[in-house]
């Protein structure tokens, strides 16, 4: 079974900001993906892998929360 990048960060003690830096993404952008909350586009799926030495299929990519959906107009 793939490894998340949580997982593979943790493997190789690697913080936000290690990932931040050898992806050169946004800070953000990294935390959202390292937490499971956005699935990154073939680029930054790409630039990660790179650092794990990994192609992007090695890497399971899914989001750790599930999705919820939200009916209505928000807000009143």
């Amino acid at each position: 079974m793939a490894a998340n990048v949580a997982d593979l960060c943790q493997q190789l003690e690697l913080t936000v900001a290690d990932l931040t830096a050898r992806t050169e993404l946004e800070e953000s952008r990294v935390l959202a993906i390292v937490m499971g909350r956005w699935t990154p586009s073939p680029t930054e799926r790409k630039k990660i892998a790179d650092v794990f030495n990994l192609t992007p299929d090695d890497i399971a990519w899914g989001h750790k929360t599930p999705i919820q959906h939200i009916y209505g107009h928000g807000p009143g």
